[in-house]
């Protein structure tokens, strides 16, 4: 459930007006502000009239920097501008007297220090909300209050609500809140007086009951509560426990914003910094229409004090499925060029997100997927998806990846659910997504890695940081594990042709091979990949070793890249323009004698132009050839030497 709310982030504002028909989405502007100090920041909002019923409903919190007026780096009247990990809540106030929790975050460590790398003035990232429950609530006039409860400026709000026309998962029957507030754990009064239980009545067309419950955990004692210690909580139906649910997250080393400034690789309670806070889902057993119960909430004793829990927790009765056979394309991993999957990208596979939202067992879907108006690439998965359960999907690499490989510029990427279980979808509106990507670099076939281990040692007192190289099946072809501490290692590496990943892991403290906060004592280490001729290559992601859990680098290699390698002359080649549309000039330099042919190739592997070369500058007529991605590849016969480039035709 976790990942549909972040991952539509850049698809969603893609897809809406590509794949819908004009006016089935509206677009509802809310709160536009900067958050400069503790405090409420309410705006009045329109939202459509009842009458429309909308298959998704999105809430898009985008956050930003602005500069601090008199702001210097931990001096002066100013000391902080963006530097905290700070909580955010958004609420919705009707005028019939809700307050409901759309959603929760916390800032990043952004502040100026950092601008260099991934938080510059200019950085948003977006948090993306499924509010389709609430959809009852979200009309007409209201108020969105966003609760900022930072002590210092530095940050913009935006706020957008996408209405998406169609026929939702299910029927909402009945939403409602029972609790919320921040308490006190472990003193006086006891917290589980603020969760008095509730008597309830399903209402008719009930089928399933859901308790949705935030909850985050802040201050410290000496003991660590409740931010730094795991403390646990139970639903309570009619007496008895029914979920038994631990507040803590341990994966804030692999948080998509990375590296902050601040200690942004600890575990907490439930939440990490510049992460969305995911609110856990309890289906409440044997609860029908009419059904009468009572409902409650029961924190574990402790004795402490300092610490608090920020909870709030809503009631959401459910009808039937409305669809029966239906699969929804809810979100795309990669390739796509989106701060939420950071780590991921860019990439030279394909990695999708789906949801089965209709009542029946998803047994078979054909995917089809393809760059840059390409012809598709079709994909048979077979397996079981049961209702409401979701999958990520890696696919195949399209034969078109690895040639983008080392290409400048943004590219389209296009996924699509064809059919579901031998025949066509229940629900069309939801099967497409689009995407726009970086491409992966192009490595040399023959290459260095020089790896500095630190001196943070695992059991059996090896380094808790390795490397590995493997091709897209995760099948290793090179590795360094169990390495020394506090020691160099230099490996030479030479790859056939391929696609492959560079893969780091930071396997215990999960803090990387170097942090500002390290324990006294610890050195920093470091990684990283360089030409034969000692020239780094650049790795995404690999900030001097503050890279928390760790990374992965997809790259290609080919023949052209281990040029590079057999000769100090700095040979190369060159087609322009680039788009191309009708002539393409190739222009290759570094060789003394030019002597041989030039090809070009298409996406799929087809020589479709081959043409001699005896100078220094060629051109070739392109008109009559396809738009998509090719090869110019120029074979030397003096030397034998090969070159090859990019090149893209656009009609």
């Amino acid at each position: 459930m976790k990942k549909c709310f972040y991952m539509l982030a850049m698809a969603l504002c893609i897809n809406i007006a590509a794949k819908a028909a004009p006016g089935d989405t509206t677009w509802v502007q809310a709160n536009i502000t900067n958050l400069d100090n503790y405090g409420n920041y309410d705006s009045t909002i329109h939202f459509p009239a009842p009458g429309t019923t909308y298959r998704k409903i999105y809430m898009i919190f985008t956050l930003g920097k602005h500069t601090c007026p008199g702001y210097t780096y931990g001096t002066g009247s100013v000391p902080w501008c963006a530097d905290w990990d700070y909580t955010v809540l958004n609420y919705l106030m009707t005028p019939g007297g809700d307050t409901m929790e759309m959603g929760r975050f916390i800032t990043p460590y952004a502040n100026a220090g950092n601008t260099s790398l991934r938080f510059p003035y200019s950085w948003t990232g977006s948090y993306v909300y499924d509010v389709t429950d609430y959809a009852s609530k979200l009309q007409n006039t209201a108020t969105m209050r966003i609760l900022y409860s930072g002590y210092s400026g530095g940050f913009t709000a935006n706020i957008k609500f996408a209405f998406i026309e169609g026929t939702p998962e299910r029927n909402v029957i009945s939403i409602k809140k029972l609790w919320g507030g921040s308490f006190g754990y472990g003193g006086t009064p006891d917290i589980n007086t603020n969760f008095a239980t509730v008597s309830e009545t399903a209402p008719s067309g009930t089928v399933t009951s859901d308790l949705k419950f935030l909850v985050t955990g802040h201050g410290s004692d000496a003991s660590g509560c409740c931010e730094f210690a795991p403390h646990n909580y139970q639903v309570m139906l009619n007496g008895s426990s029914v979920a038994n649910t631990t507040i803590w997250r341990d994966n804030c080393g692999s948080n998509e914003y990375y590296p902050q400034t601040g200690t942004w690789i600890y575990q907490r309670g439930n939440w990490c910094p510049g992460a969305m806070v995911y609110p856990n889902f309890h289906e409440l057993p044997g609860i029908t229409a009419g059904s009468a119960y009572n409902i409650g909430l029961q924190f574990d004793s402790y004795t402490g004090s300092g610490g608090s829990y920020t909870t709030d927790a809503t009631l959401v009765n459910y009808g039937a499925m409305n669809k029966t056979v239906d699969a929804s394309l809810d979100g795309i991993n990669s390739p796509i060029a989106d701060e939420n999957h950071y780590r991921e990208n860019p990439a030279l596979n394909s990695s999708i997100h789906i949801r089965n939202t209709g009542s029946t067992t998803i047994t078979s879907m054909q995917i089809q997927y393809y760059i840059d108006g390409s012809s598709p690439t079709s994909y048979n998965w077979t397996g079981s998806l049961a209702s409401r359960q979701e999958i990520d999907l890696t696919l195949p690499q399209l034969p078109a990846q690895p040639i983008y490989a080392g290409t400048t510029g943004t590219h389209s990427y296009t996924a699509r659910i064809q059919e579901v279980n031998g025949a066509t979808d229940g629900d069309a509106t939801n099967n497409q997504m689009s995407s726009t990507f970086l491409s992966a670099p192009l490595w040399p076939t023959t290459f260095k890695v020089v790896f500095r281990t630190n001196n943070e040692a695992d059991d059996a007192g090896n380094c808790e940081t390795f490397w590995q190289i493997t091709d897209l099946n995760d099948n290793v072809v090179k590795q360094h594990m169990n390495a020394a501490t506090d020691v160099t290692f230099t490996d030479t590496v030479t790859l056939p042709a391929g696609s492959y990943k560079f893969k780091v892991f930071d396997t215990l403290n999960r803090d990387g091979l170097s942090f500002w906060n390290f324990p006294a004592g610890t050195t920093d280490g470091s990684i990283a990949v360089k030409k034969m001729a000692g020239t780094t290559i650049p790795i995404t992601g690999n900030y001097a070793g503050d890279f928390g859990s760790g990374f992965v680098q997809y790259f290609s290699t080919d023949a052209a890249a281990a040029v590079e390698n057999i000769s100090a002359i700095d040979m190369a080649i060159q087609a322009y323009p680039n788009p191309a549309h009708n002539e393409v000039n190739v222009e290759i330099s570094g060789l003394q004698q030019v002597n041989g042919t030039i090809q070009l190739i298409d996406a799929l592997g087809r020589v479709v132009s081959m043409k001699k070369c005896n100078s220094a500058n060629q051109q070739i007529n392109v008109a009559g050839f396809a738009s998509g991605v090719y090869t110019v590849l120029f074979l030397n016969e003096a030397s034998g030497n090969k070159l090859q480039t990019r090149l893209i035709i656009a009609k």
